[in-house]
């Protein structure tokens, strides 16, 4: 009886380590997908070029698209709704929030050092560029583990 006892408990402590150790992995796997799309987005919108200051001569990043195609790239990327809440199907269950999104353009002095003590983020960037941050929280799988949010930084600049 003792050994069939004993049996039970380390058959528990088995499937509960078992699950946390799936959960970390794929909140591992979430956070790769967040910051690739992250990425993306920041180096989709770093692409969106002014062209009437392009005709003069000078490398301006225009906001108002940059902001769309990063918005558009995270939507994409991460299965999002215009509102940037996950569609059916999404892996992620609460919606995402940009909580910064830096334009850096030519009238800057570059190297551009961009620090940001909230979000524990420093970056360099040696020609104009854009700066993003998203919050993302990751749906766990079972309650194994505490609940998991991340901010996901990424930054792309144009180069010379």
């Amino acid at each position: 009886m003792e050994k069939l006892l004993l049996f039970a408990l380390m058959l528990v402590v088995w499937v509960t380590a078992h699950a946390q150790q799936m959960d970390e992995e794929m909140a591992m796997k979430a956070l790769f997908q967040g910051k690739h799309a992250v990425n993306r987005a920041a180096h989709a919108a770093a692409q969106q070029m002014d062209e009437e200051q392009l005709a003069r001569g000078t490398i301006w990043i225009d906001s108002t698209r940059a902001s769309a195609a990063a918005k558009e790239y995270l939507m994409s990327n991460l299965s999002l709704d215009s509102n940037l809440k996950p569609l059916a199907g999404s892996y992620l269950q609460e919606p995402i929030e940009i909580v910064v999104f830096k334009v850096i353009n030519a009238d800057e002095t570059f190297p551009y050092i961009y620090r940001n003590s909230t979000y524990n983020y420093e970056v360099t960037l040696e020609h104009p560029g854009v700066i993003l941050i998203i919050h993302l929280d990751y749906p766990r799988a079972f309650s194994a583990l505490e609940p998991i949010d991340w901010y996901v930084k990424g930054a792309a600049e144009l180069s010379g």
